[in-house]
């Protein structure tokens, strides 16, 4: 297993982790397998989605917004309700395939992390199953 931080810049936002899963599966000899990509905290999400025009993050994260308002009369005396709620929609992890040692993704996939409670400093787990190189 590997792993890496992100420092987050905005209370909520998109960071492409895709170069980082890369290079972990590189220095783990990932060969052919299934990659698990893991972010252990409560209110942050993994997701593999497009990457090619940023709008389309903008567009989830403003809709998230729209249907988990940050203040919604939630019990959670923290304050930070709405982070944990979206977190559970888009969940802590994503998988991806990996084939000759690089992740198999659609042409304009990407990985991102998904920031719902920042900024804040991020734990990102890299799990690798399959076949390794020498």
């Amino acid at each position: 297993m590997k792993t890496f931080q992100i420092k987050t810049a905005a209370h909520c936002c998109a960071v492409d982790i895709t170069e980082r899963i890369a290079a972990a599966l590189k220095e783990i000899s990932a060969l052919n397998g299934v990659c698990l990509i893991y972010v252990s905290h409560t209110t942050a999400a993994v997701t593999i989605n497009e990457g090619a025009d940023k709008s389309v993050m903008d567009d989830l994260l403003e809709t998230l917004d729209t249907l988990v308002p940050w203040q919604g009369g939630y019990k959670h005396a923290e304050g930070n309700s709405a982070a944990h709620i979206k977190a559970v929609l888009a969940g802590e992890s994503a998988q991806a395939i990996v084939d000759s040692g690089e992740l198999v993704l659609g042409t304009w996939q990407r990985v991102f992390l998904l920031e719902f409670d920042g900024p804040r400093t991020r734990t990102i787990r890299v799990q690798f199953t399959g076949e390794r190189g020498a």
